[in-house]
């Protein structure tokens, strides 16, 4: 019986130290996901024509929203939301970086969302390309984009896209420090942007 009891509490001490590794080891990875850039490295291309990676998310806070130019509300209004809430916060531009990553590459051409953002603001620049690595990034960022017929009984005719609609804050290096949700309080937003660029 005494033997039974040892082997039991060595039982015990084994799993409390392999729990204890097990939490330590959790939350050491936690921390590294903290500390690292959000999102994946990848190549596309800007408004302008020019090639465009991650490191356009560095140096700067940034904020980054993911959509497509025929959108019937959410990007519209997040584009108005953001040629409001920018020159109030950074009057200059020269604190805060803000991009708009379509979803919709087959349609949305660089030329094309350029012209769609500007018709609203100066403040964000488009990012497009192939859609195989537009794919990789709106995964890469744990974007949710899908495709949906607008008439089901002809999935390859014309379509819409249902997709993400908050706005992403990133820290200078890039790692994520929080969303504005589509409908945010502008106040509230404001100061959101306001802390981000306080760091």
């Amino acid at each position: 019986m005494k033997t039974v009891r040892i082997v039991l509490w060595a039982l015990v001490v084994v799993m409390a130290g392999a729990l204890g590794w097990m939490s330590f080891s959790i939350s050491q990875k936690q921390e590294q996901l903290a500390e690292a850039p959000f999102g994946v490295p990848f190549e596309l291309v800007d408004q302008n024509g020019q090639t465009i990676t991650e490191q356009a998310f560095r140096g700067k806070p940034t904020l980054l929203f993911f959509g497509f130019t025929h959108c019937p509300e959410v990007c519209p209004t997040t584009l108005f939301e953001l040629g409001d809430w920018l020159p109030k916060v950074d009057p200059d531009g020269s604190k805060l970086h803000a991009y708009f990553v379509t979803v919709d590459p087959e349609r949305d051409t660089p030329e094309l969302l350029g012209s769609y953002i500007s018709n609203v603001t100066d403040r964000v620049t488009g990012i497009a390309g192939p859609p195989e690595k537009v794919a990789e990034v709106v995964k890469g960022f744990r974007v949710y984009a899908k495709k949906i017929p607008i008439d089901e009984k002809d999935p390859n005719g014309d379509y819409t896209m249902d997709h993400t609609a908050s706005i992403f804050l990133l820290d200078a290096e890039g790692r994520f420090k929080g969303t504005i949700a589509y409908g945010e309080n502008p106040d509230v937003a404001i100061e959101k942007l306001q802390n981000l660029m306080k760091g």
